[in-house]
């Protein structure tokens, strides 16, 4: 009896090692998100490394080839974490490109654009990719009773994590000035590389991996089971349309998020101390928002809760028009953030309403599959457009700052119109529930 407990103490310290370690790994990659994606890298490479609305063009083009890229890789790495156990292992293979090639960061500097764009592509496929391993090892740290906590936990933490790596970027930046700039990326990637050690020395894949049917390649399997997934998802009409709403008003926040260091900068002439206090800001709105869209999504409903957030947006963005401040767009922000957070913490919560019993994962699947194949879209279309109306009006005889400034707002136009597209494709989602599925 004696032996039982303590055989039972131990494995509950090694649960608890294991699910910390597993926090700490989002604390790590959140850094990443939120200086390279967010306050840091976006606008260095935009003013410093190419310069101009041609900046605004290329970083477009930047984050549309990786998320082509991380589209065309999610089928085949998700079977692999289906069907093997070797996910501890890949999430090493891609952490480690990730923490390399933001460590690499470092070395590109003004006019230096194909290192630029070809040393973030690869780590944001690093990046990426390892998410789709981490988010598999879920099932091996947690219970179907704890799944759901412990999974909120981790976005907690990793919001925690990206305002911890602003911090400490910020006092040296606030000291040095803009010459620091490059040792922020090395200091990201040894953040994140510290902060995922935890992981691979605690956390085990307890879970069984799924049988290869014989004959089977995981690539060519990969994509047989996106086929038969889409056979059984197409009946469903209710989530179709959801899932068309999704991905036209994600599109529109992907954008915002992936631009909106850049439209600080060149709007208000905002410095990256001012920019990382900005991102600063936005998550720590982010969170609040998340929860009270996350109580409105259980009270109300979850379409509820979406077109609550994406009004707010909407609402927020068209005052971006109006604003001649930086004080005015940091409350601009803190809107932004807290809407969008909402926003992004309930649209899983609507697949699990739209899809039938027993359907959950694959219909997850799926949307998670479209959803990284759409989202190079609204990036190119927002560098496009800018770089177009820059040059608009270059030819009508405006200066070239105040000819970028009027284009990128051709560009946030176009934002609201993904998000406002978005939302009336989503008033049109009938209310139906997972045991009663609306089919055709």
């Amino acid at each position: 009896m004696e032996i039982s407990s303590q055989e039972t103490t131990l494995a509950n310290v090694k649960e608890r090692k294991a699910r910390r370690a597993w926090y700490l790994y989002d604390f790590g990659n959140s850094a990443y998100a939120a200086i390279v994606l967010l306050a840091v890298y976006s606008a260095y490479f935009k003013d410093v490394v190419v310069g101009g609305a041609e900046g605004t063009r290329l970083w477009g083009i930047s984050i549309g080839i990786a998320a082509v890229l991380v589209a065309l890789l999610s089928p085949v790495l998700g079977t692999i974490a289906d069907f093997t156990r070797s996910k501890l292992r890949l999430l090493g293979i891609f952490t480690g490109i990730a923490v390399v090639f933001t460590a690499a960061l470092f070395f590109v500097g003004p006019g230096d654009v194909f290192n630029g764009m070809l040393f973030f592509i690869l780590a944001e496929i690093g990046y990426r990719g390892a998410q789709v391993f981490y988010d598999a090892l879920l099932v091996d740290v947690s219970t179907p009773e704890t799944i759901g906590n412990i999974s909120g936990k981790g976005w907690a933490v990793g919001m925690l994590g990206g305002v911890a790596c602003l911090i400490v970027v910020l006092v040296p930046l606030q000291l040095i000035g803009n010459s620091f700039i490059p040792y922020a990326f090395l200091i990201t990637a040894l953040f994140f590389l510290l902060s995922s050690i935890p992981a691979f020395l605690y956390v085990r894949e307890h879970s069984a991996p799924a049988h290869l049917p014989d004959g089977e390649k995981v690539t060519s399997f990969a994509f047989k089971r996106i086929g038969q997934t889409f056979k059984e998802v197409k009946q469903y009409n209710e989530f179709i349309k959801y899932m068309i709403a999704f991905l036209i008003y994600n599109d529109g926040i992907m954008m915002l998020m992936d631009f909106a260091a850049i439209i600080g900068a060149t709007l208000f002439g905002m410095e990256q101390v001012q920019l990382i206090l900005f991102v600063i800001l936005i998550h720590i709105t982010g969170a609040g928002g998340a929860l009270l869209f996350g109580r409105i999504s259980d009270q109300r409903s979850s379409k509820q809760a979406i077109l609550g957030s994406l009004f707010i947006l909407l609402l927020d963005l068209i005052a971006l028009f109006f604003i001649e401040s930086v004080t005015h767009f940091y409350i601009i922000g803190a809107i932004a953030g807290f809407a969008l957070s909402g926003a992004q913490a309930v649209s899983r919560t609507m697949v699990s309403q739209l899809a039938p019993n027993g359907k959950t994962t694959e219909f997850y699947g799926f949307l998670s599959v479209a959803g990284r194949t759409s989202t190079f879209i609204g990036p190119l279309v927002f560098g496009t457009l800018s770089y177009r109306g820059h040059a608009f009006y270059l030819a009508r005889g405006m200066s070239d700052l105040a000819a970028e400034q009027a284009g990128l707002y051709w560009a946030i136009g176009s934002i609201i119109a993904f998000l406002l597209i978005g939302a009336i494709v989503l008033l049109s989602v009938r209310k139906v529930t997972a045991e009663q599925p609306m089919v055709y």
